[in-house]
Order: C-alpha cells, then structure tokens, then sequence
C-alpha cells in the first residue's frame, strides 16, 4: 500500500503540507548539493566507532518496619543526590494494601513526617501474574506519571512481589527513558531473587517476559517484616529460587539449607533472614561479575527455567513461579544424572531437600504431548523458547555436582523424555509412600 495522505500529527506544518507531494524546490536542492559537494568523499574503509562505559550501582537494604517515622532508610535514599523536597510515586499490590490495611496511611505519615511529596493516593495494581498478562498495569502506571508529573528526577515505589516489580519497572524504564526505580519487594522469591536484579517485563504472545528492559532499580528496600504475613505458598514459593543458586553457586549455601529446612518450614525468622540475605548476595554478585545485560547466550541463574516458565503458561499460571523452578531443578536435576555429568548421591540429595520443602514435583502438564515438541501444549516448546528470548545457539544451565554448574548447547529429546518419566514414576512413588505413612 501507498500512503498519499499525510495523518493528522502534520496537520499544521504547512511546509509539510507545500512538500509532501514534490520534489523540494529548486533552490533548496541546489543548497543541499552545495553542502554534499564540500564533505569528504566517504572510503569503504571508514568507520567511526563510539566507545563507552557506563558504570551501575544501587543498594540494596535489609530492614524492618520501613515506613516507621523512626526508619531512616527511605528518606537518606530519596534525598542522598538532591536537597529539595524529593517527588515520588507509589504503586502497589492492590492484595497486600487489603491485607496491611494501615499501609498506606503508614506511608501518608511518613512522607509528611520527612518532607516528601506524595503525589496523589498509592496506585493499585493486581498482584500475581495477572498484572503482567496485558499492558492495562504498565499503562496505568505510564499514565500516573504524566499526571503526576513524574520526571527524571523523580522516584517511583515499586511495592509488591515479582511480578508488581516487573510490571511497574518497565512502565518506569520507558517513561522519559526511564525515572528512578525504588523496588520494595514484598515476598521471599522477590526479596531473595527477581527485585534485587535488573530485569523489568510483561508477558506477550503467550510468552513469558517478551516485552521488557534491562534497568538497574535506584535501590532496592527489603522490609523483612512483609515476610511474616505471607501465606504458605508464598513462604515455601521463594525457597525454591534459594535453592537454585546454591545448585549452581555454593555447595555450603545448599548444605546449610538442609540444616534450616525445618526451622525455614515452622517460618523461623532468623533462618528466613539469612536465607534471603544470602541468595541475594549470590544473585548480586553474579550480576556483577558476568554478563547482567544478557548480551550472550547464557543465563545460568536460570537454571531449571526453560521449563518452569513453560509450566507457568500451560498450567495458566496456577503454579506460582517458584513451584514451577522447582519442578524445573527437579526435571535438569535427573537430566543431569542422566547425561552422565551429576553423581546418583548429588540426584538423590537434591530430589530430598525439594521434597524436604513441599514441593510438588509432577504436574499433568509436564507430561502432555511429548512425542512433538512443536505441540502448543508441549513442555517441550520451551527450549526453542528459551533459546529465542536470548538469541544465538541455545545455552541451558546443568549441574556437574551441587554448588557447580555447566553450560551445554544442544538438549537430547530423548534424555529429556526419559528425564520427565523418571520424574513422574519418583512422583508418584513419593505420593503412595506419604499415604502409606498417614494410614
């Protein structure tokens, strides 16, 4: 198709209007020659190349009671680079403003109480995957700051679990190309795993973080207090990602996680601190030291990822994402053993500490439409999948023993039937073995 007409955006330029359907008269081509004339004659070899670094650094706060009057942390943060009276944005879970009923009149004090200007009432947004499932969240948020007149000087509160830090961070990395980011996670596998990082993104195409940004947040803010109220699934949710970077970090991370497992399941407080603290220093210093931008092929924090965000999306996210990485480490877990690179007794202790943990390790879905991987309904689309998020050759952590991981290229379909079954039969023994014991 031809386009003729110029839209409506043009409708006052009247040097468009005069052009848009000619050549440019006479004497601005003759101008324009006279110009091109005078440069250099460009040589195939040419090349101007721009190089620059830029550095990134944010902190990263463990506290309690965060918006207590007598809580020093959000106010040096908002005022540590400007000393007028800073202007910010709160957005939140619309569920746990429900719950904490006393939240947001909490955080109406103490703005008062330290000079800052609140715009407007705390923003809603549903929590869960949902927020993430369309660009309704992420407009709301984008609209907000044009009202509020939000700049790039300016701060906006992420208050929430994942996937509120996801949505409300990428409305902020594309607005004005971006204003301050202060994520205030609110859940274990936020605290520990996702808030601490530089990924912001919603779901699209029936794809799991297909729109999105790679921006550092201005600083992270744990309040260890929201941990106290989560509900069961949530507690046990973020262990998994706990879990996951000891595998591929730190044997001695993984072997205390033994230790507390039954400290962490009776909701220890101390035990929950430390393993918050603790994976996300790992997390942190992975960031730090290898490739945050995901510039290559490799995730290895994403171990047991291509098929737990699968599972996500075929179980409609029933599972919370944590229940999906669990099943994911199981699925590469056994994967592993099988490909000859992880000892049986490894297999065998990773398997056991999941379980330790509650983990339901099978879902029907797993199991579906294995014999074609190009099946919408198969697990097994999420290796092409994980592959295409990064580009280039596709690139899955394994485990060579706990606390060491390896990267390959190429996954063998039939290892990774064998693998899925194997995960089935132990399931399902497992099931028979507890109904036995409360017989």
């Amino acid at each position: 198709m031809t386009h003729t007409r110029t839209s409506n955006a043009f409708a006052d330029s009247t040097t468009h209007q005069a052009y848009r359907d000619g050549p440019l008269p006479s004497y601005a081509a003759h101008e324009y020659d006279a110009v091109a004339a005078s440069l250099p004659s460009p040589h195939a070899e040419d090349v101007i190349e721009q190089c620059f670094e830029v550095r990134f650094r944010y902190p990263v706060f463990f506290t309690r009671d965060l918006f207590a009057p007598t809580n020093q942390v959000l106010r040096e943060v908002l005022t540590s680079e400007r000393n007028e009276k800073p202007k910010l944005l709160a957005v939140a879970d619309r569920g746990l403003l429900e719950h904490h009923t006393g939240l947001e009149p909490k955080l109406r004090d103490y703005a008062e109480t330290h000079e800052l200007q609140l715009i407007g009432p705390v923003l809603q947004l549903p929590g869960g995957e949902l927020v993430k499932q369309t660009a309704e969240g992420v407009d709301r948020v984008l609209e907000a700051i044009h009202q509020g007149g939000i700049d790039r000087h300016s701060y906006v509160l992420a208050i929430g679990g994942g996937a509120i830090l996801d949505a409300v961070g990428y409305a902020a990395a594309i607005a004005h190309r971006g204003v301050r980011l202060i994520r205030i996670p609110t859940t274990v596998l936020s605290q520990n795993d996702s808030g601490v990082g530089v990924k912001n993104a919603i779901n699209a195409f029936g794809k799991k973080n297909f729109l999105g940004t790679f921006t550092p947040p201005y600083a992270v803010l744990n309040d260890l207090n929201f941990l106290d109220t989560l509900p069961e699934r949530e507690w046990r949710s973020g262990i998994a990602e706990a879990i996951k970077v000891a595998l591929i970090k730190d044997r001695s991370f993984f072997i205390a996680l033994q230790d507390s497992a039954p400290r962490l399941l009776a909701r220890d407080k101390n035990a929950m601190q430390r393993l918050v603290v603790r994976c996300a220093q790992l997390h942190l210093n992975h960031i730090a030291s290898g490739d945050p931008f995901e510039k290559g092929s490799a995730r290895p924090l994403d171990f047991g990822h291509w098929a737990a965000h699968r599972l996500e999306f075929l179980t409609d996210y029933r599972l919370r994402h944590g229940e999906a990485v669990a099943i994911g480490i199981a699925l590469d877990t056994i994967y592993s053993r099988l490909a000859g690179f992880l000892s049986p007794d490894d297999c065998a202790c990773i398997l056991d500490l999941l379980r330790a943990f509650a983990f339901d390790l099978w879902v029907s879905e797993l199991g579906a439409h294995l014999e074609n991987q190009t099946h919408p309904r198969s697990v097994l689309r999420g290796l092409e999948e994980f592959r295409e998020h990064l580009g280039g050759e596709l690139t899955v952590t394994l485990l060579r023993e706990i606390g060491t991981g390896l990267e390959v290229h190429e996954m063998d379909l039939s290892l990774v039937r064998r693998s899925i079954e194997e995960l089935r039969g132990s399931a399902l023994l497992h099931e028979d073995r507890a109904l036995s014991a409360t017989a």
